[in-house]
């Protein structure tokens, strides 16, 4: 009867083991789909600072020539 506790019990942490993966997978997805997010969010921010640097370059130069 002992042996067959400890049985139930190793099943039962298995299972908790197996649905802790599963979140932990769950959030490693969820985290990964932000962090692409913000990679991409971050990429057009610095696109457009260096667009807007031209434009500010293109409006001097243009000033100049005044």
């Amino acid at each position: 009867s002992a042996s067959l506790q400890g049985f139930g019990q190793t099943r039962e942490q298995e299972l908790t083991v197996k649905r802790q993966r599963k979140t932990d997978q769950k959030e490693i997805k969820q985290l990964r789909r932000e962090l692409r997010e913000k990679e991409k969010a971050l990429a057009e921010t610095a696109a457009l600072l260096v667009l807007r640097k031209k434009l500010d370059a293109l409006w001097e130069n243009d000033n100049e020539d005044d």
